[in-house]
């Protein structure tokens, strides 16, 4: 894993995109070459440059980096999908900037050339990759239920071909019913980490006072260049959450991110107004065909206003297209909105499938009510009851609501408080690593969303 921007990126990942782009990039450039039968001549530098940049963000939209898309046929669909969009994008910058138009023979050569090129790549990088990248070997230190909650995790689906399992090494030794606990002589730690070809120890221990880690043994180990992380940082690295049962307030308080300044604030703002402005022209079209449909289906209110809790735990008013019965909170009570919602209209399945339903809250961001990116707002009856019962669920308080978020594109949608924890956990990694580059991310991630119709309800 490689840390960017306060954000982990999988190494095998970014060394696949690195070399698609590389394959992009050449494509269109002997496509050229080709069409106009000319290999001496000045090369499209920029216009490479562009379709590269748009394929690798049509293709990590629709999901073409993430692990599990490795199936031949998932990935032909997805990539065809990606040409699609790429050549969309490149008509509206040919449009924009005549200067960069390369001629459809030339784009239908370069097509043929990538589209191969890149599935070529990927049948032989995940061959290669198996056999050739080094898996890190993680040492768990601990015992009982964070320890065996560690290994479950280890042996997860695809996740042996970056990290391996290498054993477990107790700190407590077992006992039988009724035996005092006996800690464990610490002395064959170093030779157990040699001897396991170890690269990483993850200490999965609850309660670490009274002697129970053998911190000369991990720091020997640490300065042998073994990194050592305890359960909230490796919890962090490898799914991108803050997990609640293992945090410490005095981590939140001492670790690093959590980071705030004018400067950040302002850039988020410009970010915000921007992309605010240009999503909004863009889907102009499709919101004002949604009004219609809602309307033509069960008349209006066409809009939906709700109060939700924002930055500081202020209180505003949000605006979505109406997705639900007039009537569908008649008894004045809130309720969570569960699968196979009865009170959800034709209409509202639809729009709240393509999240259309969201996109008046784009006057919101506008407004400064919200952010594009960053928790979702709640209900203030909710929020009431969820600081009741989860801790530092008002961290999450602490930046704008978003129209988007790490949480919503991480985890399906929410609708217990069950579900709130597990989404607060992915807000509370966001609030501490957020930045423009995983703004970024999570758009990419957001389109994926829309395309895939992922997590809806």
């Amino acid at each position: 894993m490689i840390r960017v921007f306060n954000h982990y990126l999988s190494t095998r990942t970014l060394l696949l995109a690195l070399i698609e782009a590389g394959v992009l990039f050449q494509s269109l450039v002997i496509g050229w070459q080709v069409r106009l039968a000319d290999f001496s001549g000045p090369l499209p530098l920029l216009e490479a440059a562009i379709f590269t940049t748009a394929m690798l963000l049509a293709m990590t939209a629709l999901g073409l980096y993430d692990q599990q898309v490795e199936r031949l046929r998932t990935m032909l669909q997805r990539l065809a999908l990606a040409y699609g969009l790429t050549l969309l994008g490149m008509s509206l910058v040919f449009y924009l900037f005549p200067e960069t138009y390369v001629g459809r023979g030339v784009l239908a050569t370069a097509s043929v050339f990538s589209f191969a090129g890149v599935v070529l790549v990927r049948m032989m990088f995940f061959r290669v990759t198996d056999l050739g990248l080094p898996r890190r070997r993680v040492l768990v230190l601990g015992n009982g239920a964070e320890a065996e909650e560690v290994i479950r995790f280890l042996h997860e689906g695809e996740r042996s071909r970056t990290i391996q399992y290498a054993g477990l090494y107790p700190v407590i030794a077992e006992r039988e019913a009724g035996e005092p606990e006996r800690r464990i002589n610490h002395d064959q730690l170093a030779r157990t980490v040699r001897d396991l070809k170890v690269s990483e120890i993850v200490i999965a221990v609850r309660e670490r006072r009274g002697g129970v880690l053998p911190l000369r043994q991990l720091l020997d180990a640490k300065l042998q260049g073994v990194r050592v992380l305890d359960l909230p940082s490796f919890y962090e690295r490898e799914k991108g959450i803050i997990k609640l049962d293992n945090v410490r307030a005095s981590w939140l308080i001492f670790g690093n991110g959590f980071d705030r300044g004018v400067t950040r604030d302002a850039i988020k703002r410009l970010f915000d107004i921007v992309a605010s402005l240009l999503l909004f022209v863009i889907t102009l079209p499709i919101l004002l065909l949604a009004m219609l449909a809602i309307v033509l289906e069960s008349g209006r209110p066409i809009f939906y206003r709700q109060e939700r809790v924002g930055q500081g735990g202020r209180l505003f008013t949000v605006l979505k297209l109406r997705s639900m019965r007039q009537d569908a909170e008649g008894d004045g009570k809130p309720r969570w909105a569960a699968a196979d919602d009865d009170r959800i209209t034709r209409v509202g399945r639809i729009i709240r499938k393509t999240r259309i339903d969201e996109l008046p809250q784009l006057i919101n961001v506008l407004r400064g009510d919200m952010s594009f990116v960053g928790p979702r707002p709640e209900r203030p009856f909710f929020v009431r009851q969820l600081i009741a019962e989860i801790p530092y669920y008002d961290v999450r308080h602490s930046v704008k609501p978003g129209v988007t978020g790490w949480s919503q594109v991480c985890y399906p949608y929410g609708a217990s408080v069950e579900d709130s924890i597990a989404k607060l956990e992915y807000d509370l990694y966001y609030v501490k690593n957020h930045s423009l580059f995983l703004d970024l991310l999570i758009m990419l991630e957001t389109a994926q969303v829309v395309l895939l119709g992922k997590g809806a309800r």
